[in-house]
Parts: structure tokens; C-alpha cells; sequence
């Protein structure tokens, strides 16, 4: 066997990295997805209330706001390494917190850590996706991208699985404090590794901070194809992401336990993610980006109708996992697609501030179509003060996914105008 020569190692240490600090910026995200909604429908609140907590994650939709600063200023460790260890110090000390409040009686409370808790996981994505642009060679790009995708997904096993399967046996508070301590690697390889070397120098100021990265992406694309680039990233997993974004409360109503879901529906979506974003690299290789946008895109939206399907059925394990399986698979196609799409629309000058726009874009229909997907499914009324209310008749788990369905159409056709050229 011989040894790996000094490139290869150095670029097995890099994907590493990426592999860790793709689970540290994961973990908090499907916190708050996950595990803080399965602890609210425990606690009686209702699907309507839990949607609401996902406007929670605004942070991750306006972080390009203060993605400048990540940009200008960094302290003793370096611009993108000084902003991840703040932000995954402060987010092992604010997780725990959550599981001494009481669903019941501590709503607004457990609103405003909450939101807290997006506010640092965002700045901790800012840093991270900077670093891992200026620690991965150019021809390292694709596959260090997939690397991170993956271990962001894999890290939402922990509040999804085992943090589930704890919570059959371990009061939340427990609970919360295990699942932050798995913030525990990213942070200690934060203090190990050493800064990126960047060919370009941080912004003279702030103010070109702000500007420069937009005006960049504009002067490259002009204005109408910028908006629709824009607009694609908007539409193109919003079906999915709204199909997704109740899965452990429509699990929990059709019968199952926390602990099946746990071991069942948490495994069964994981491994065949993973599975899709892996071949979805491979076959993006030999299709082109164009032609796995559309291909993987089609098959991300025609797996969605499973769940109306399910919603239909009585509990069935078997059933549950082919179901929830399939439709993990096809958003694991679609994601490996979706983020070498992204990352082709950056500058390097301006990575932190054009990335940053470009995810906060991808998690806006997470957040906003989310919050509003409890009363689409359980009906309500949504004040708005002097304006009026907007109602909600109630369409049950069925209908809602067939909408779902139809809202991952207008991505696709998209695609005709601002679609790469291979």
C-alpha cells in the first residue's frame, strides 16, 4: 500500500472539515424543525401554532443583512473563524434553555429563544459557507458541496431520532441538553483548524461590503435575468419544503409513536437522501447541470403525492418508510442539483454576502409557506389589525399535499429562461 502523497492528504483533511462543520451547521436548523415540534405536539399545541413557530426562522431568510459584516471585520481568529466559534458557543449555551419551558404556559418565551437560537445558527451558516468557499480548491468545489449537504442532513438524525427516542424516557430537559452537546465537534474543529487562505482581501468598508456583492451579481447577470435567477431559487424547492415542513406532527396524528417515528421514519428518510445526493453529484457529472435540473426536479416534485396517499391509509411501518423513503431520495436528487447551481452564481470576492442572499432566498419558502401551513391544513383565522382577517377553510392532509405538489411546478418552468447553458 503506498502512502498518500501531501495533496491527497490535504485534501481528505479538507473534506473532513467540511464533513463537520456541515453537521454543525445542520443540527440547530432540524432542532427547531424537528424536535421543538414534536415537543409542542406533545404538549397539546396546536398544528396551527407550531406552523406559526416556524416564522421563528426568519433569520435564516434576512441573513444577507448582515452577512457584510462577516465580510469586513473578523477578530483574533480570522474573519470567517471568529464569527463560527461566537455563534456555536452561544448556540451550546441557548439550545439547553429550551427544554426548561413548558409548551403550554411558556409560548412567548419559547418564541423569542427560538428565535434567538435561528438568529446564531444563521450567523454560524454566513461563516461556514464562506469558509468552506475559500478552504475548497476550485475543482474541489462539487464534491465538498455534497460532503456538506450530507452531513447537514445527517446531522438532523440527532433531534429527529435520537433526541425522540430519549424523550420516550428522559425529560426534556435532558433532552435539549444532549442533542446541544452535539454542537460540541464543530466547535472544537473551529479552534483546531487554521483560517483559508483568500485570494481576495476583505472589503475596504462596510458600504462596499453591502454593495459591491449586489451590484456584482447584477452588472454579471442584468437586471431582469437577475430577478429571475432570484425568483427560481424562490420556487424551485418551495413544494417540497412546505410538504416537509409538518412531516413529525402529520406522523404523530396518523398514529404513530415517538419512538417509531424516531427509528422508522427519521432512518428510512435519511439513508435514501443521502443515497440521492450522492448520485445526484455522480449523475450531475455526465447529465450537466441543466439537464439534472430539470431531471432530478421532476422527480423531487412527483414523489410528493406519496403523502396524500398515505394520509389516506391506517399506520403501516412497512408503508410509512416506502413512502417517506421515496420522497427523501428525490429531494436528495434535487439538492445536489440546486446547491452546484448556487454555487455557480457566486464571486469569490463576495462569497459570504452573495451566498448568504442566495440560501436566505432557498429558506424563504421554509419559513414563510410553513408558518401558514397549519391553518391550510386545520383552517383558521389570521388577523391582520385594521386590514381584516384572511380565513382558512381547512383542507385535511390530503389536499395540502396535492397544493404542495402543484406549488413545485413553477420552478420547473423557470428553468426555460434561466436554466445554465449545459
Amino acid at each position: 500500500m503506498t502512502t498518500p502523497s501531501r495533496p491527497e492528504t490535504d485534501a481528505v483533511r479538507r473534506f473532513f472539515i467540511c464533513a463537520v462543520t456541515g453537521f454543525s451547521s445542520g443540527l440547530p436548523l432540524y432542532i427547531l424543525i424537528n424536535l421543538l415540534s414534536a415537543w409542542l405536539r406533545e404538549g397539546g399545541v396546536s398544528l396551527k401554532d407550531i406552523g406559526l413557530l416556524a416564522l421563528v426562522q426568519i433569520p435564516y431568510v434576512w441573513k444577507f443583512l448582515w452577512a457584510p459584516w462577516c465580510d469586513r471585520y473578523g477578530f483574533a481568529l480570522g474573519r470567517r473563524r471568529s464569527w463560527m466559534l461566537a455563534s456555536q458557543t452561544a448556540l451550546l449555551l441557548t439550545i439547553p434553555l429550551l427544554g426548561y419551558l413548558h409548551p403550554a404556559d411558556d409560548m412567548a418565551t419559547l418564541r423569542g429563544l427560538a428565535l434567538i437560537v435561528a438568529l446564531f445558527s444563521a450567523t454560524q451558516d454566513i461563516a461556514i459557507d464562506a469558509f468552506r468557499r475559500e478552504l475548497l480548491r476550485e475543482h474541489e468545489q462539487g464534491l465538498g458541496n455534497v460532503i456538506h449537504v450530507n452531513a447537514y442532513k445527517i446531522a438532523g438524525l440527532v433531534p429527529g431520532s435520537l433526541s425522540l427516542i430519549l424523550a420516550d424516557s428522559l425529560s426534556w430537559e435532558w433532552v435539549f441538553l444532549i442533542t446541544a452537546l452535539f454542537m460540541l465537534p464543530g466547535w472544537l474543529l473551529t479552534l483546531w483548524v487554521s483560517e483559508p487562505l483568500s485570494t481576495h482581501a476583505a472589503p475596504a468598508s462596510l458600504g462596499q461590503a453591502v454593495v459591491e456583492p449586489l451590484r456584482e451579481f447584477i452588472r454579471r447577470k442584468g437586471w431582469l435575468d437577475a430577478v429571475l435567477v432570484l425568483t427560481f431559487i424562490f420556487f424551485y424547492k418551495l413544494g417540497d419544503s412546505m410538504a416537509t415542513s409538518l412531516a413529525t406532527p402529520f406522523y404523530l396524528d396518523l398514529g404513530y409513536s415517538k419512538t417509531q417515528i424516531g427509528l422508522i421514519a427519521k432512518n428510512a428518510g435519511l439513508w435514501p437522501n443521502l443515497m440521492g445526493g450522492l448520485l445526484g453529484g455522480i449523475w450531475l457529472m455526465r447529465l450537466g447541470l441543466r439537464r439534472a435540473l430539470w431531471l432530478f426536479g421532476l422527480v423531487q416534485a412527483l414523489v410528493i403525492p406519496g403523502f396524500a396517499w398515505l394520509a389516506t391509509l391506517p399506520p403501516d411501518s412497512t408503508r410509512l418508510a416506502w413512502v417517506i423513503g421515496s420522497e427523501a431520495f428525490g429531494v436528495g436528487l434535487g439538492t445536489a442539483a440546486f446547491v452546484a447551481y448556487l454555487a455557480t452564481l457566486t464571486h469569490p470576492a463576495y462569497t459570504a454576502t452573495q451566498f448568504a442572499l442566495f440560501t436566505s432566498l432557498a429558506a424563504t419558502p421554509r419559513t414563510l409557506a410553513n408558518a401558514l401551513a397549519g391553518f391550510l391544513v386545520e383552517g383558521g383565522d389570521i388577523p391582520l389589525g385594521q386590514i381584516g382577517i384572511i380565513h382558512f377553510a381547512g383542507w385535511g392532509w390530503q389536499t395540502f399535499f396535492w397544493v404542495c405538489f402543484g406549488l413545485a411546478l413553477p420552478g420547473l418552468l423557470l428553468l426555460l429562461r434561466v436554466g445554465p447553458d449545459q
